[in-house]
């Protein structure tokens, strides 16, 4: 009389009936996790550039020598509200600098950023905008 042997790869294949369910669970929310904080950086960084690049122009139609003033911050708000949403033009100030004796506009956006969950910084954006005026 012969015994059945015990471990063998039967028995181990009729334990882990079930496992691949579990397994899928696990790792499909830890994937869904990494793509939303993934999804979310992503998101961060193209309103800051598309800020940054509002800003650098509204400062360089108002660095023209005949531009009016105020006309940098209607620039840069127009051009926020047409590539992103107007709630990111809320606040918009435009002031002139002195570096090395060269006069430059400045134009400084401060907008909240966006966020798809309870991830990332509390703060919001702070992008500025430069360019030499024509008026020397």
């Amino acid at each position: 009389m012969t015994l059945p042997r015990r471990g063998g790869a039967r028995d181990r294949r009729e334990a882990e009936v079930g496992a691949a369910v579990a397994d899928f669970a696990m790792v499909s929310g830890l994937l869904m996790l990494v793509f939303a904080m993934v999804f979310q950086l992503g998101l961060a960084l193209h309103v800051r550039n598309t800020l940054i690049s509002c800003a650098a122009e509204g400062a360089r139609l108002g660095a023209r020598g005949d531009a009016p003033p105020g006309v940098a911050v209607a620039r840069t708000k127009d051009l926020i509200g047409r590539s992103i949403s107007a709630r990111f033009a809320q606040d918009v100030t435009e002031s002139t600098d002195d570096v090395d004796g060269v006069a430059v506009v400045v134009v400084r956006v401060k907008a909240p950023l966006p966020l798809i969950g309870p991830f990332g910084p509390s703060e919001g954006l702070d992008v500025v905008g430069r360019a030499f005026s024509e008026k020397q």
